[in-house]
């Protein structure tokens, strides 16, 4: 009988039923990326083990669907830390994107370093591009007085390609045409107010919106929180916070435009507290992605989200 399984799970990949959040439930997932290609939604999670005892995440699974009712698990795209030569630890929140018949996933490791891999198909297998990162804490023009992490990539309507990262300050980089290397200078983003992490570029009627986990620092758990340019370095107008503290500590998202209608993903330990009602903290590393409907006011302000069950 095992081996049955084990043959049946090779052949059909595990399929999640969305009628509830959260919508993956078949393993713990966390730092939702969703990227539309043709017409799927592609979402690229980082992946909490179940057995973790801290943020030791190694590889990247990838999950589809084309009616944001069922979610497929297509397998790992990417192990991190295996298949990296120069990678060690802490494959953290990543992000895919489309240029010219392939697919670049960035993706951060050792709380220091961006690196890029790419694939022929946005389901992978994806290769470490360079055989080192493609940009570093100590790289320069860098500034980043914590963790250097959380890539997010962007691609204006005039072709040009941005990459923001970084934790306490937003640092980005233009990206030359091969999406594997970037001109100098590194630029700073300025205005988004008590940035912490997870920061997210999108673009609505022309304005461009970086949405972003604000931390702690005056004493609240982390929401996400926005602000608007009408420049993609900037400057940026804050305009407040969409998205509540979630059972998990961390607050990480991703926004996207999908069949006319706008999401966000998002995490949270509610899974997991649910199957151990005496969850310590450990419940933060056993998070689990979830996704609500994202609303625009007429002058283009975002509602706050209503997280749903």
């Amino acid at each position: 009988m095992k081996k049955l399984y084990l043959l049946t799970a090779l052949i059909c990949p595990a399929i999640c039923f969305a009628q509830h959040n959260p919508i993956i439930h078949t393993q713990y997932s966390a730092d939702p990326s969703a990227r539309v290609f043709g017409d799927t939604l592609y979402l690229y999670p980082s992946h909490d083990r179940d057995d973790s005892k801290t943020f030791d995440m190694i590889d990247y699974h990838v999950y589809t669907t084309t009616d944001m009712k069922t979610f497929t698990d297509r397998g790992v795209c990417f192990d991190a830390i295996n298949d990296t030569p120069w990678a060690k630890a802490y494959a953290w929140a990543p992000d895919c994107i489309y240029r010219n018949g392939k697919y670049y996933f960035y993706y951060p490791t050792d709380k220091k370093h961006i690196g890029v891999a790419v694939a022929n198909s946005p389901l992978g297998p994806f290769h470490d591009a360079l055989g080192k990162p493609l940009v570093s804490i100590d790289s320069k023009g860098i500034i980043c007085n914590r963790d250097f992490i959380d890539p997010c990539v962007f691609i204006d309507d005039d072709g040009q390609a941005y990459l923001f990262m970084g934790q306490n300050t937003i640092c980005c980089v233009k990206l030359n045409e091969d999406m594997i290397s970037y001109s100098e200078p590194v630029h700073i983003i300025e205005g988004c107010d008590e940035f912490f992490e997870a920061i997210w570029m999108h673009k609505y009627n022309g304005k461009y919106y970086l949405s972003y986990s604000n931390g702690t620092q005056n004493g609240h758990q982390p929401q996400i929180a926005y602000a608007i340019a009408d420049n993609p370095l900037g400057p940026y107008k804050y305009q407040g916070v969409i998205l509540d503290p979630v059972s998990s500590g961390t607050n990480h998202h991703s926004i996207v435009e999908y069949k006319g209608k706008w999401w966000i993903f998002y995490h949270n330990s509610d899974l997991y507290i649910s199957r151990n009602p005496q969850a310590g903290k450990e419940k933060g590393f056993r998070r689990s992605v979830c996704v609500d409907r994202l609303h625009y006011r007429k002058d283009g302000t975002i509602k706050k989200v209503r997280m749903t069950k």
